[in-house]
């Protein structure tokens, strides 16, 4: 089947652009944005994920009022034959400059929460390194992601209030990924053998904005028994800066971090990480939480049968309100986490999502 992407010299594949190169029902390409204002009362997360091997395109939104409220709208629809239309029921998603500008919508639903919004990039991308790793030798990941820092503008609308969205005053973080990916619905799926799963793991993955610059960091480590401490088994990173500034991007050799985390539902609440660059530079960075959503009920986690990639028919809709003061809410998934950060006497600001699962003893797990 054609698209209107194969009337472009960009082809990569002997095939058109309905279809990817491997038949496994993992592979996906997602896009996921959080926004927030630097004052810490608001944040957005919203995201749209393709997985041509299911025949599944789905997209969520979650926004969290002053740490209080949360409202969440879920969609999901039959991806062909409309494989090259980014319309998921009321959400839409449009590039209007690659790379650069994106203008995306939630429109009027049941579930109270509406938005036009659109991205307007700061910094170039940041172009992380591969992720590929087997289990029982079979490939389970094998992805390439950018990351990219900007502002954004428009408005949103929840509960029958309308919030104005200036760029000035809003920020946004998101990333890019595609390939074969862990998670989603093959997690719920039946029949096969579980996924096997370490001691313990410390995910961790940020974008973090400065006036001047940037940087995005991509941690994942394992807990060695025998070494009695974590061992890393992947890393990307880069320092960036404006596309003005005729600077090339810094790439990081590793980080150091030592984050504070609440004991009883693992959040992070502060730290301090170190970058250290290829240069022999090192930017020493202390951060503290303003805020977060709950992303358990946005298809990070099987809630009410939605999760990323699922069949679900040909379409289907559904919303939530939360309430985040409620200690069942607090302790599930809250991996992203809005931060104010200082280097110096700089004041930036950015999102650090951070899981910490099973035995980790160097926080006290």
């Amino acid at each position: 089947m054609l698209t209107r992407y194969d009337e472009f010299p960009c082809h990569q594949i002997v095939s058109t652009f309905n279809h990817v190169d491997t038949s496994a029902r993992e592979w996906m390409e997602r896009v996921i944005m959080h926004h927030h204002d630097m004052e810490g009362r608001f944040h957005l997360t919203c995201g749209i994920g393709w997985y041509p091997n299911r025949n599944v395109i789905d997209a969520f939104a979650c926004f969290a009022v002053e740490g209080k409220t949360q409202y969440t709208v879920v969609a999901s629809r039959e991806l062909r034959p409309k494989i090259d239309v980014v319309e998921i029921g009321p959400f839409s998603y449009d590039i209007i400059e690659p790379l650069k500008k994106i203008r995306y919508s939630l429109g009027k639903n049941k579930y109270n929460l509406s938005y036009d919004l659109e991205f307007e990039a700061n910094m170039p991308c940041h172009e992380e390194e591969p992720q590929f790793s087997r289990s029982r030798g079979r490939v389970v990941e094998n992805v390439v992601r950018y990351d990219q820092t900007g502002r954004v503008g428009g408005w949103i609308k929840v509960g029958g209030k309308t919030y104005q969205v200036d760029k000035k005053n809003w920020l946004v973080e998101r990333d890019h990924s595609w390939g074969i990916r862990r998670g989603g619905a093959d997690m719920v799926e039946t029949g096969v053998q579980p996924r096997e799963y370490g001691l313990g793991t410390l995910y961790s993955w940020a974008a973090i904005q400065f006036p001047k610059w940037g940087a995005c960091y991509h941690i994942r480590e394992e807990w060695d028994e025998k070494l009695d401490a974590p061992r890393i088994w992947h890393f990307s990173g880069g320092i960036f800066y404006p596309q003005e500034s005729k600077k090339e991007e810094i790439k990081l050799d590793s980080i150091d971090h030592n984050f504070k985390v609440r004991p009883d539902n693992r959040r992070l609440e502060s730290g301090h990480i170190t970058l250290n660059g290829a240069d022999g530079s090192k930017k020493e960075i202390s951060l503290q939480a303003v805020g977060a959503v709950n992303l358990s009920r946005a298809g990070y986690g099987a809630f009410e049968g939605f999760i990323h990639g699922i069949w679900l028919g040909e379409s289907f809709l559904d919303g939530v309100k939360l309430d985040l003061t409620d200690p069942n809410i607090a302790g599930e998934l809250f991996w992203n986490t809005d931060c104010k950060f200082k280097c110096g006497n700089q004041v930036g600001y950015g999102v650090v999502e951070l899981l910490v699962v099973g035995k980790y003893p160097k926080y006290g797990f």
